[in-house]
């Protein structure tokens, strides 16, 4: 059921839920919490998709506002949704003029009590989200540094700002790569003597990911630029070799170990909706996000030297390299080798057994001679006695 309300307020906006609920036969709410979108015109629809495939997990009820501050009359509309496909509840607010400035007066009155409410900022977010009008209410505040374009102006700044419940897309992407890396040393305990991450030129999750490096493994990390997608290539050095993960297209990834045979890994870009879903997942105040956004600003601070990776353990890499490559190619000669002496082994064996077939065929010609010889000596003898 589709409402549409024009120059309203949040009193309608809520007697309108209502009704559409008991329309729909669903008086009761079975919803776990409120997501509140902060959103302009042009990607609204997308915001409100994403947010609705996230609800099939969590059943919400979703705010749409889109703010339109300006110097004409102040006015809301509104449209809400219940039913259609929506696991929850959707309204879409349009604030215009005055009341877009003071949005939380039109939010505040339309979440759900004693649940808990998530801000979410599809196109990046305020520097500091915990001072954000709207930002105040939410037990979670979501922003996405991949949205804007400084994008590590705005970490500097919320670093310094942060407040417990802040996150960030960028930190969410990087949750598949961090549980890898940290499973392959829990698999090959070693020493670390330094990191690298490719990827896309700007992309603020290679800043959070060497920060996170950095801070864990005290070690430099270096950041180097490719095509992407995204992220495309982790490594940790160590004498035997590099730990590595590398996803070229943004797909499948390649997971190497030194000693051990590369294996792929499902390592896809996920969608927004599915982000949106994990941060869903847990509301406790992500501590280790925190530690980064402060790793972070202490690395922007270093010299460019002490983040570069040192010769020698590039070197150590390039030699453990080849002789894999060495160990490779032995392996290869040692099975040639062992190939060559089979094939040698059986022509031998069969040229015996052709020896042996010839022999017999020998021994039988000179059996058939004598029995002729034989047959003939006794036919003469009978001729004689005859």
């Amino acid at each position: 059921m589709i409402i549409d309300l024009t120059d309203t307020t949040s009193s309608e906006i809520a007697s309108a839920l209502l009704k559409a609920r008991r329309n729909a036969g669903s008086p009761a709410m079975g919803m776990v919490g409120t997501i509140v979108v902060v959103v302009d015109e042009a990607s609204h629809h997308d915001a409100m998709k994403a947010a609705n495939e996230a609800g099939r997990e969590h059943p919400s009820r979703v705010l749409v506002a889109i703010l339109r501050p300006g110097r004409g009359a102040s006015g809301l509309d509104a449209e809400v949704r219940v039913g259609e496909g929506i696991p929850g509840e959707a309204v879409l607010l349009r604030l215009h003029g005055e009341l877009a400035k003071v949005p939380e007066s039109v939010v505040t009155p339309l979440l759900l009590p004693d649940s808990p409410v998530i801000v979410w900022w599809p196109g990046g977010g305020p520097k500091a989200p915990a001072d954000d009008p709207l930002g105040r209410l939410g037990r979670r505040r979501v922003s996405d540094a991949a949205a804007t374009r400084r994008a590590s102006v705005d970490f500097t700044a919320r670093a310094e700002g942060y407040e417990p419940g802040d996150t960030d897309f960028a930190w969410t992407r990087l949750t598949p790569w961090r549980a890898l890396m940290a499973a392959a040393l829990d698999q090959y305990p070693t020493k670390v003597t330094g990191a690298e991450v490719v990827s896309a030129k700007g992309n603020p999750s290679a800043d959070l990911m060497a920060a996170w490096l950095q801070c864990r493994l005290g070690v430099p990390v270096e950041q180097r630029n490719s095509r992407g997608p995204g992220v495309t290539a982790v490594r940790m050095f160590t004498p035997s070799g590099p730990i590595a993960l590398t996803r070229p297209d943004g797909a499948v990834a390649t997971f190497s170990i030194p000693g051990q045979p590369d294996r792929p890994v499902a390592l896809k870009r996920r969608t927004t909706s599915e982000l949106l879903s994990e941060e869903l997942r847990r509301l406790d105040p992500d501590d280790v996000y925190a530690k980064t956004l402060a790793c972070m600003v202490k690395r922007e601070k270093m010299p460019e030297a002490e983040k570069k990776v040192d010769a020698a353990d590039r070197r150590s890499v390039q030699t453990a390299v080849s002789k894999a490559a060495a160990h490779t190619a032995g392996a290869t000669t040692t099975s040639a080798k062992k190939t060559a002496a089979a094939r040698k082994s059986a022509a031998a064996k069969k040229a015996a057994a052709a020896k042996n077939a010839g022999g017999r065929k020998t021994a039988a010609k000179r059996t058939a001679t004598k029995k002729t010889a034989a047959k003939k000596a006794a036919g003469k003898t009978v001729t004689r006695h005859s």
